[in-house]
């Protein structure tokens, strides 16, 4: 099976390693390496490929067990005893995350790290300064629990002008802190154990530990190289009356594939058919090169079967502000909307306010953005392909993902293990999102 490594680009958004695969020596490595070092370079890939069984070993967890201490009368600090660390079980699975991991490699080597979920700018000044004077002007209260007012309509003002699609704001949209919130209000608001929910891998992290947190039966499709096009007839024939939800995500973190009409056309159908929810995770929607993004609630019959989940942090790259979204029917908000009362209750009321702003931001934004994410994307493709990298098509998102095979390593970690080390640049391996 064809190991693969994710690359994130991001100065103004850069791409990180996933998978390498074509004739590549170490000097040209180096190369790549100071080519990276004439640009700031930054972000996270999220690559997981579900369905793909590994013999890999994982890297051991880097976080250090804390030891409780005590104090004598003397004031000497004694040690006690080290205890087993605890985790319910439908986490036990789940190791320190791969990206904190690389980021803590990345520190110790000094290595460019193409593996954080993070740009190395910072956001519009516009939005910086309506946080800054909602702050001043006293919003710093709870906020209401399905968001500020002002800032659901200019939710849902965007999402008409996105979709076509016209939402009640006070019954149909609900802020949440950060996308992943959302994806877990929505898992966890809407599904049951035992339930059935297919994931595409590969797949964002938190998706399967949420679902594992929420007792889903997972039944995962793997999109493959090089077009990561939908298996349709494995789609068919894995749907079925039992299925409660797909959980997707377009354009798709981390290869950076965008579902075709075509695509959205079958799944919509076959949900329709069985009776199935949608989950769709859009964070990237503003991130299309090749062709336009459609929000699968847009299709016939299916905004009453779907749940659109988005954010402001990719966009607008302010990803520590945590400012999410969901958007459904009002008896989908209704589960949403329970469990996020009971996750957050509510999010960072200043920073509604801003979001409400940058949501007002004129189209030009948005089409700066574009450009400027394809040329820093251009510029991290041509290296790849300049060294010798087999690069994959991405179409959208800030991410590519190429294969490493030729190089010699048995598996994508152990090469980006050695990329760390003795090239200075960290990817993410695909092994971890399977």
């Amino acid at each position: 099976m064809q190991c693969q490594c994710t690359w994130t680009c991001c100065e103004s958004k850069m791409l990180k390693p996933s998978a390498f695969g074509s004739s590549f020596s170490s000097s040209a490595l180096l190369s790549f390496s100071k080519h990276l070092h004439t640009i700031s370079i930054t972000d996270s890939v999220n690559t997981r490929r579900r369905g793909i069984s590994t013999a890999c070993p994982r890297y051991p967890s880097l976080m250090a067990s804390l030891s409780t201490v005590s104090t004598n009368q003397s004031d000497t600090i004694q040690k006690t005893n080290l205890q087993p660390q605890q985790v319910a079980k439908c986490l036990e699975k789940f190791k320190t995350t791969i990206f904190t991991q690389m980021s803590m490699l990345a520190i110790k080597h000094g290595a460019i790290n193409l593996g954080q979920g993070f740009p190395n700018f910072d956001g519009p000044d516009f939005v910086k300064d309506a946080a800054i004077q909602a702050i001043r002007d006293g919003k710093n209260q709870y906020a209401r629990g399905h968001g500020v007012p002002e800032f659901n309509s200019a939710i849902a003002s965007r999402f008409k002008k996105d979709s076509g699609l016209e939402v009640d704001p006070e019954k149909e949209v609900t802020v949440t802190s950060g996308c992943t919130e959302a994806i877990a209000a929505t898992i966890l608001g809407l599904i049951n154990p035992g339930d059935e929910v297919i994931l595409f891998a590969p797949f964002y992290d938190s998706y399967e530990a949420t679902l594992s947190m929420a007792g889903a039966k997972i039944k995962c499709i793997t999109l493959r190289p090089p077009e990561f096009a939908i298996p349709i007839e494995e789609l068919k024939s894995t749907i079925s009356k039992n299925t409660r939800a797909i959980l997707m995500n377009t354009p798709h973190n981390p290869t950076g594939k965008m579902f075709t009409r075509e695509e959205l056309n079958v799944i919509a159908s076959l949900c329709i058919e069985n009776d199935v929810l949608v989950f769709s995770d859009e964070v990237y929607d503003k991130l299309a090169f090749e062709m336009d993004h459609i929000s699968i609630a847009s299709l016939p019959g299916m905004y009453e079967r779907t749940v659109t989940m988005n954010s402001l942090g990719k966009t607008f790259s302010l990803t520590g502000w945590k400012i999410g979204w969901a958007i459904a029917p009002p008896h989908l908000t209704w589960g949403v909307r329970q469990a996020h009362s009971f996750l957050t209750f509510a999010t960072s009321t200043p920073m509604q306010w801003a979001a409400t702003a940058a949501l007002r931001a004129p189209e030009t934004y948005y089409e700066e953005l574009k450009r400027d994410y394809s040329a820093k994307k251009a510029i991290l493709v041509e290296g790849l392909n300049a060294v010798g990298f087999k690069v994959f098509p991405s179409s959208g998102t800030y991410f590519v993902v190429v294969d490493h095979t030729p190089f010699g390593h048995e598996t994508d970690i152990a090469f980006c293990e050695y990329l760390i080390k003795e090239v200075g640049v960290v990817a993410i391996p695909t092994a971890y999102f399977t």
